[in-house]
């Protein structure tokens, strides 16, 4: 038997170029000791288990800033519960039955709004800067800190201070999820706070320079902006400082954020798991519905039982003539069905790209179980496996890439 390792796009040359990624002291524009610290709060309702607030945010040309959220907890609350940060994507608000949704869950939820708008979405006389790709990419020189990512950025680090501050949640319990956009902006906090326990972005990565929906916009910026954009607002120069657990969380056809940008970001944080299915749809609901997101958060904050592990050492092997690809899974109890999935589109966009599916049958090795699955005889191709439990909990592997 022949064993050989699947050629992998690495990418190196683009992380030597982008900059101090993973540096621990680079913050970037923001104070993080001024917005560790608890911000003035308005409640809207003054009692009940789901309510409404303000909350003072960064200056915004000059003048102060109020940010709108929902707050929810779960209903006759005893003792102190773990806490959730919910940040929308774009196009999104403040969503109540987000915030609901994890209250029943058992945690303290916050879910705020980033595009300087109140209750139904309207604008706030003091609110920051809106949430369309014009205030994202201004085309003419705008202070750093009138910037959308810096504004939301700051937002969503003054709404775990926030949460930390109240009596009824458990302060070292506090985890932060974010869909598209806000995706985004949680694999920059996940670098930026310490204070958070488990992050999980959906859709969300950095390298948005590199490829991603938004390349057109970075191709009209001036060259100097552009190089001030990816060094100030790219995740790319934050996430890898990022020490909590995270949970990486995207579909294989993504229209924003392409998985080689994808795996580039996350392949620079060192405690991450993947959850990559194919032909995840892209949405707010859509985002937040992955059952995943919950049972890792239980995991890394109040000891929920761990989702699979898959070993990110897959390999091919060619067996008579077959190759096949092979996964070694570790916690494999509770895994119900492995499956591996590839496409040969590879000339294809990454949004384009048509993907087959075949189960994976178990081996057992000396320490460590083995699933494999045949690929076709002839490439290039990528490839990945998923392992879904009894919980209907799907982990993946990254993909790999084969060049014939």
């Amino acid at each position: 038997m022949r064993l050989l390792r699947t050629a992998i796009i690495s990418g190196l040359a683009l992380f030597l170029a982008a900059g101090p990624i993973g540096a621990a002291d680079y913050h970037g524009p923001w104070k993080i000791a001024d917005l560790q610290k608890p911000p003035k709060v308005e409640w809207v309702d003054a009692a009940g288990s789901v309510r409404q607030l303000y909350y003072s945010g960064e200056p915004y040309r000059g003048k102060p800033t109020r940010v709108y959220a929902w707050y929810a907890q779960p209903e006759n609350l005893t003792g102190k519960r773990p806490a959730i940060v919910l940040v929308h994507g774009g196009g999104g608000t403040a969503f109540k039955e987000w915030a609901e949704l994890w209250a029943k869950r058992g945690y303290v939820a916050l879910a705020m709004d980033l595009a300087g708008c109140g209750p139904n979405r309207k604008r706030l006389e003091d609110g920051g800067p809106e949430q369309g790709d014009a205030a994202k990419f201004p085309r003419e020189r705008t202070a750093l800190t009138d910037m959308w990512s810096y504004h939301a950025v700051a937002s969503v680090i003054r709404g775990v201070s926030l949460l930390q501050s109240l009596p009824n949640l458990d302060g070292d319990k506090i985890a932060i999820t974010g869909i598209s956009w806000g995706g985004y902006l949680t694999c920059i906090v996940a670098g930026l706070d310490d204070r958070l326990k488990a992050a999980v972005p959906v859709y969300g990565c950095g390298f948005l320079y590199h490829n991603s929906v938004w390349v057109p916009a970075f191709e009209k910026l001036p060259s100097e902006l552009r190089k001030e954009w990816v060094q100030n607002f790219d995740p790319s120069k934050y996430v890898g400082q990022a020490k909590m657990p995270m949970l990486f969380v995207n579909g294989t056809n993504d229209f924003a954020y392409p998985l080689d940008s994808y795996q580039k970001t996350y392949r620079t944080v060192k405690n991450r798991a993947l959850c990559v299915t194919v032909n995840m749809p892209h949405g707010h609901q859509q985002g937040w519905a992955p059952t995943e997101i919950g049972l890792f958060v239980d995991q890394h904050l109040i000891g929920g039982k761990p989702l699979a592990i898959l070993d990110r050492a897959t390999e091919l092997r060619v067996e008579q003539g077959k190759r096949l690809a092979v996964l070694p899974v570790w916690n494999t109890q509770g895994i119900e069905r492995v499956q591996l999935h590839w496409t040969k589109d590879v000339a294809l966009p990454w949004q384009k790209r048509k993907w087959e599916t075949a189960q994976a049958a178990a081996t057992v090795g000396n320490a460590t179980d083995f699933y494999q699955a045949e690929l076709p005889a002839t490439g290039p191709l990528v490839w990945f496996f998923t392992a879904t439990d009894s919980r209907k909990a799907t982990v993946s592997s990254e993909h790999q890439i084969l060049d014939k």
